[in-house]
């Protein structure tokens, strides 16, 4: 091997295993693949922590990973037949028996990678997990996206277009800094500005994060899923006040999204509203109906609400977030910003919310409840959490899967976003970079 092309990464990950664990090799329960376009990931659970070493070669790109206390078995095998040709990371799995108790796993890339692998404790219903996140060389930027989408779309919203393509000249941090107030609520007689406004919709779970799981299996991260496609379909190119609407979602398959990056994600496509749809559950299966929360200055507004903020709180620990990514707290520091007059917003918001869904469902509490979510603590974008029906209810969960509820609702959605805009029409974006 050429010693210029190999970058060796954290020779070891995971705990030493005792004298005991190291007598057997390590049960795999499930190996599991997640693409997507920020990224693929591939996931080894475990009845023990595992052990790695790993080396990484930059042409051709590709990561060897020693497994070491597991032999090769079917599920190891079944690695290669889950990798799939549209896969926008991985061109294929190489697996075998390295040596006793060793077991090779080659990645080949379709592209220059950066390879992250750490390994996660027992949580939920998981065991141990080891974890490979292949990310692109040259991180993906969503404003990439958003731009390219609207060009094909809004060929003559040159403005709108200009102001976007503005934002490529700063780098993410400058963007994000320099985002203006979204609403006019402060200023009833700002004029109408005749530009593109963003809604960034945010699916919540995703990937090895589930979510609820409702009593016949429904899956909370699937519906949520559906619901925010729809959305953003009928979302787009409606106009309200004078001006052009258009939806971006945080994820748009499924595939797990650190709560921090839906929050930078937005921020970085310069949305004017921030709206995460839910469908979770409660302790006790007869709580029903739609709910809308908003950020808390104060605390939670009732001891259901916060229940819920420090469930949907815990997304990170399930869906798998690398605690050991560097600067990571500084990202983190992201989520414990907000503004009054973002929360202000977001209660207007989240009023016209409640008044356009209780039109068409029963809302489990007829005004916006209040409670840390992180996921809402945008400083600069007003956020709002909708929770669409009680997952873990019977009825509901039926409701959920329903295409025609799912249309009601969304329907709704849209209707409240544009009450909403009527009353607090957007300023104009800031070009200052």
């Amino acid at each position: 091997m050429n010693r210029r092309q190999a970058i060796w990464v954290v020779p070891y990950t995971a705990l030493l295993l005792g004298a005991s664990e190291l007598a057997r090799a390590a049960g795999i329960v499930s190996v599991r693949v997640w693409p997507a376009a920020d990224y693929t990931r591939v996931t080894i659970e475990s009845d023990v922590p595992l052990t790695t070493k790993q080396v990484f070669v930059t042409d051709p790109p590709r990561l060897a990973l020693d497994v070491i206390g597991i032999d090769l078995n079917p599920e190891l095998k079944e690695l290669v037949a889950k990798v799939k040709s549209d896969d926008p990371f991985i061109a294929g799995v190489r697996v075998g028996q390295n040596a006793p108790n060793v077991v090779r796993l080659v990645f080949d890339l379709k592209q220059a990678a950066k390879p992250q692998v750490f390994t996660l404790a027992p949580v939920a219903a998981y065991q141990h997990r080891l974890v490979v996140d292949l990310y692109p060389a040259v991180a993906i930027d969503p404003l990439d996206a958003l731009i390219a989408g609207m060009k094909k779309s809004l060929p003559s919203a040159a403005d709108p277009l200009g102001d976007l393509i503005a934002e490529k000249t700063k780098k993410p941090s400058q963007a994000t800094a320099s985002m203006p107030s979204t609403s006019a609520a402060s200023s009833p007689t700002a004029p109408i500005t005749n530009r593109l406004i963003i809604i960034a919709i945010d699916a919540g779970h995703g990937g090895e994060d589930p979510g609820a799981i409702g009593p016949a299996g429904t899956r909370e991260k699937d519906v949520v899923l559906q619901m925010a496609q729809q959305l953003q379909n009928k979302i787009n190119n409606q106009q309200v006040a004078g001006n052009t609407m258009r939806a971006f979602l945080t994820r748009d398959g499924d595939y797990f999204v650190p709560l921090y990056q839906r929050v930078q994600k937005a921020q970085r496509v310069k949305a004017d509203l921030f709206i995460s749809i839910h469908a979770d559950a409660f302790i006790t299966p007869t709580a029903r109906g739609a709910s809308v929360f908003c950020l808390s200055e104060k605390g939670a507004s009732s001891t259901a609400a916060k229940w819920m903020a420090d469930k949907e709180n815990k997304a990170d620990s399930v869906g798998g977030l690398n605690i050991k990514v560097k600067d990571v707290e500084a990202r983190r520091a992201l989520l414990d910003m907000s503004t009054t007059a973002q929360i202000k917003d977001s209660l207007n918001l989240g009023g016209n919310m409640i008044s356009e869904i209780g039109g068409m469902a029963a809302l489990h509490k007829g005004a916006v409840e209040q409670a840390s979510f992180a996921v809402l603590k945008a400083p600069d974008i007003p956020s709002i959490l909708i929770e669409t029906a009680f997952i873990s209810h019977p009825e509901e969960e039926q409701k959920l899967r329903d295409p025609d509820y799912q249309d009601k609702l969304t329907s709704a959605v849209v209707r409240g976003l544009s009450s909403y805009f009527a009353k607090h029409p957007p300023l104009a974006r800031s070009r200052t970079t």
